[in-house]
């Protein structure tokens, strides 16, 4: 698996239209709810606790053992399929801290959360998995680090095409 820093993005082949989606600032929740005409809504499809996986601790300089709930999502638009695949990652520390409302959000997008009244840091990288195009974020919230993973899937690239 290879990750592309922000200053290597501008030499990717990325398709036309995704890139400007996978280099965005603020709220992916925000610039779906405009792009759908305020369709959008989240599907978490399963909700578990794992070990941090030794990429992901290593960016949260965290030990690899480390505990994290995991959240996954298909985010959808104003289409029946979904555009994006979503996985955000929890260390425990960050649950014991503000994070633990992400825990208890259900349906609610975590961007809502994320980006209400305050603009979190945010390291960013992108990478090409089998399912397509992903960005990952690591963001500092109110001292609680956490990563949210999204995947841009075929649907959405068709969609923006259009």
């Amino acid at each position: 698996m290879r990750f592309y820093q922000r200053r290597e993005i501008q030499q990717l082949q990325l398709p036309t239209g995704l890139k400007q989606w996978l280099i965005a600032d603020g709220s992916l929740t925000q610039q779906l709810t405009q792009l759908s005409n305020g369709q959008f809504h989240v599907m978490p499809r399963q909700e578990h606790y794992q070990r941090l996986s030794q990429i992901d601790a290593l960016w949260l300089n965290m030990p690899a053992q480390h505990i994290a709930w995991v959240r996954e999502s298909d985010l959808y638009g104003s289409d029946d399929t979904p555009w994006v695949s979503a996985k955000s990652i929890f260390p425990i520390l960050s649950l014991n801290k503000q994070a633990r409302i992400f825990k208890h959000i259900g349906r609610q997008p975590i961007g809502r959360l994320l980006f209400q009244r305050t603009t979190p840091s945010c390291e960013r990288r992108i990478l090409k998995l089998d399912e397509g195009w992903t960005r990952q974020s690591c963001y500092t919230w109110h001292g609680c680090q956490f990563i949210v993973q999204e995947t841009f899937l075929n649907t959405f690239e068709q969609f923006i095409q259009k």
